[in-house]
């Protein structure tokens, strides 16, 4: 090799690298996509946890979706109130009130609750065991497998003697524990209050049949409907209408609740500041049961 060759060969590198420098700079302005500056300033401003709650694939899908799409400034769970506020500054808009979303579940039965149990030897999910018939005699109940537990990134839920429960300090209300259950016995619901009033069962069957699946299984009584008129059977379960619930309950409701002969008007979330002072002299039991002591326990026998 002598300095021809190798004065060809820089010549040829040369002038390569000029042809491709000048098809990049072409391209790079005939392609060149113009981002609308809004949509990097909304995903600084969201907290980056890419979870899913708003609905979108992660935080950059809902920054295009909120300035692309109109989506509402305020569906990040994680955010909450700050964060929408700071999303409809960035879009220029006023931002309706907006609630934290949290999971409540439908299902208040732990293991000795439940009626027709048989061995289960399948895969330990609930997406396996909800296939199988069997596995115990309700079909609507949580089944206590654990699918909400790992699906959390924020270990807010735990399966606790066979029911799914929610640690509120913890949970962000991404929604990934309700859509991974199969019997959507989890819903996500905005929690106007630090605690709501919830029906903590989901079976929709008659009296008769309940009882003979469950022990603390809604039977449709509808004595909490005779109490108040927040309360609505639809499905032989009652309904709560949150539009005219008020967390400082008012005493029809809260007769409605004592009525309750299976104790499934249930109150999750943080306990309220009244709560927490009619409560903070009484010792905390080791064992916490239900109490399904009805009128005729209090009826004075004078025959």
């Amino acid at each position: 090799m002598n300095w021809v060759t190798i004065s060809l060969s820089a010549a040829t590198l040369f002038g390569m690298a000029v042809v491709i420098s000048y098809i990049l700079g072409w391209a790079s302005k005939a392609f060149y996509v113009k981002v609308d500056p809004r949509i990097e300033a909304i995903i600084e401003a969201l907290p980056g946890a890419n979870c899913g709650g708003c609905g979108f694939v992660g935080c950059a899908d809902y920054a295009e979706g909120v300035v692309l799409s109109g989506a509402a400034v305020n569906r990040c769970p994680v955010g909450g109130a700050a964060c929408a506020a700071s999303v409809a500054a960035i879009m220029g808009i006023e931002v309706d009130e907006s609630y934290p979303q949290r999971p409540i579940v439908h299902c208040g039965a732990h293991y000795e609750d439940r009626k027709g149990r048989t061995p289960y030897f399948g895969e330990m999910t609930c997406q396996a065991a909800n296939m199988v018939a069997g596995v115990q005699a309700c079909t609507y109940g949580c089944l206590g497998f654990g699918d909400c537990t790992r699906a959390c990134k924020y270990d807010a839920i735990h399966v606790i003697d066979g029911l799914a429960t929610v640690d509120y300090d913890k949970c962000i209300g991404c929604g990934a524990c309700g859509s991974v259950c199969p019997r959507n016995i989890i819903t996500i619901t905005p929690f106007k209050k630090s605690r709501i009033l919830a029906v903590g069962c989901s079976n929709k069957d008659a009296g008769r049949e309940v009882m003979a699946v469950c022990e603390v299984g809604c039977i449709g009584c509808k004595a909490c409907a005779k109490k108040s008129e927040l309360f609505k059977i639809e499905d032989n379960l009652p309904t709560i209408d949150y539009e005219h619930w008020d967390a400082e309950c008012t005493l029809d409701v809260m007769e409605a609740c004592e009525k309750c002969p299976r104790n499934r008007l249930i109150f999750v979330g943080e306990p309220s500041p009244a709560d927490i002072a009619a409560t903070k002299d009484k010792p905390l039991p080791e064992v916490v049961e239900a109490d399904f002591k009805t009128t005729v326990d209090d009826t004075e026998w004078r025959g």
